[in-house]
C-alpha cells in the first residue's frame, strides 16, 4: 500500500520532461524565432545556409532558456504570490531550485559552445551578452526596484536580431542595431499592457511595474509615445537596408494599425471606459510578427 503511495506520488519522466521545458519560457522562444531567421535571410540577401540557420537557433533557443532558468530561479520567491505565475515548475516544486539552477548554468554553457562551434565567437559573445543582461540587470538588479524595468531589461530580447546577423556576416552594421531598437523600443508597449492585466498580481509581489504603478491613461499614453517610436524606426530601415515594396507597404499599414490599437487603449481610458490592454498586447505579438515576415519575403521577392 505504501509503495503505490510513493509511485503515484513521484513525478514520470513525461512531467519532469514538461517541467523542465516549461523552465525555458516556450512561449518567448517563439519571439526568439520570430526575430533571428527573418535578419538571418536579410543578411544573407536570400536564404542562408539551413543548416547555419538551424544552428542559430538552437543556440539561441538554449541562451535564452538558460536566461529564463535563471529568471525563475531568481524570481521564485515572487512566482508564488501571483496568479500568472503560480504554475512554475520551482513554485510547484516539479523542479527543485538547486536543480533549476544547476540547468541554467548548463544550457549557458551549452549555447555559448555550440555558438562558437557552429556560427562565430561574435555571434557567442553576444549570446552570453543577453544571458548577462537579462538575468543580472533585469533580472537583479532593475525588476524590484524601478518601473522603468522592462525599459531596459527588454535590451535582453533585443538580442536575437544581433546574433542572426553576425551569424550570417561575421560581423555587425547599422541594419541589425536599426533592428534592435526596433525591438527595444516594441517591447514596452508590448509589455505594459500585460501588466495592466495583471494589475493586482505585480501590487501583490511588490513589483513596480508600470501597469501596476501608474494609472489607465498614464500608462496608454506612454503606450502610444513607444508604438509611433517603435514604427519610426521601423520606417528607418527603409533607407538604411534598401528595403523594398514589400517590406515598406508592411512597415506602413502594419505600423498604422498598432498606433491606432495603442490610440483605443489611450481614448478609452480618458473616456473612463472599460481599458481593454490585452487587445493591444496581442495587436504587438501580430504586428511584429509580421513585420519581421515582410523582413524575410523582401529580399527574396526583391522589387
Amino acid at each position: 500500500m505504501q509503495g503505490s503511495v510513493e509511485t503515484t506520488s513521484r513525478p514520470g519522466f513525461s512531467r519532469t520532461l514538461k517541467a523542465y521545458i516549461a523552465l525555458t519560457k516556450p512561449r518567448v522562444l517563439e519571439l526568439l524565432l520570430v526575430t533571428t531567421v527573418p535578419v538571418m535571410i536579410l543578411a544573407h540577401g536570400g536564404v542562408p545556409n539551413l543548416w547555419l540557420v538551424l544552428a542559430t537557433v538552437i543556440g539561441g533557443a538554449m541562451s535564452a532558456g538558460s536566461a529564463a532558468a535563471f529568471n525563475m530561479y531568481l524570481d521564485r520567491d515572487i512566482d508564488a504570490h501571483m496568479h500568472r505565475t503560480e504554475k512554475r515548475p520551482i513554485v510547484t516544486g516539479e523542479v527543485s531550485p538547486r536543480a533549476a539552477l544547476v540547468f541554467a548554468w548548463a544550457l549557458a554553457v551549452a549555447s555559448t559552445f555550440w555558438l562558437c562551434v557552429t556560427t562565430n565567437w561574435l555571434a557567442a559573445a553576444l549570446s552570453v551578452a543577453a544571458i548577462f543582461f537579462y538575468v543580472v540587470i533585469y533580472t537583479i538588479i532593475l525588476k524590484r526596484r524601478t518601473e522603468q524595468n522592462i525599459v531596459w531589461g527588454g535590451i535582453a530580447g533585443c538580442f536575437p536580431v544581433l546574433i542572426g546577423w553576425t551569424a550570417v556576416t561575421g560581423s555587425l552594421a547599422w541594419t541589425p542595431f536599426i533592428l534592435f531598437l526596433l525591438v527595444f523600443l516594441w517591447t514596452p508597449p508590448h509589455y505594459w499592457p500585460l501588466s495592466m492585466k495583471y494589475k493586482g498580481d505585480y501590487q501583490e509581489a511588490d513589483i513596480p511595474m508600470l501597469g501596476a504603478t501608474r494609472d489607465g491613461l498614464q500608462v496608454g499614453l506612454q503606450v502610444i509615445l513607444y508604438a509611433w517610436a517603435t514604427v519610426a524606426s521601423s520606417l528607418l530601415l527603409i533607407p538604411v537596408a534598401g528595403m523594398g515594396l514589400v517590406y515598406s507597404v508592411s512597415a506602413v499599414v502594419l505600423g498604422g494599425w498598432f498606433i491606432v490599437e495603442s490610440h483605443v487603449l489611450y481614448n478609452r481610458a480618458v473616456r473612463g471606459e472599460q481599458i481593454r490592454p490585452m487587445r493591444v498586447f496581442h495587436a504587438s505579438i501580430t504586428y511584429l510578427t509580421l513585420l519581421f515576415v515582410a523582413i524575410a519575403v523582401d529580399p527574396l521577392l526583391n522589387f
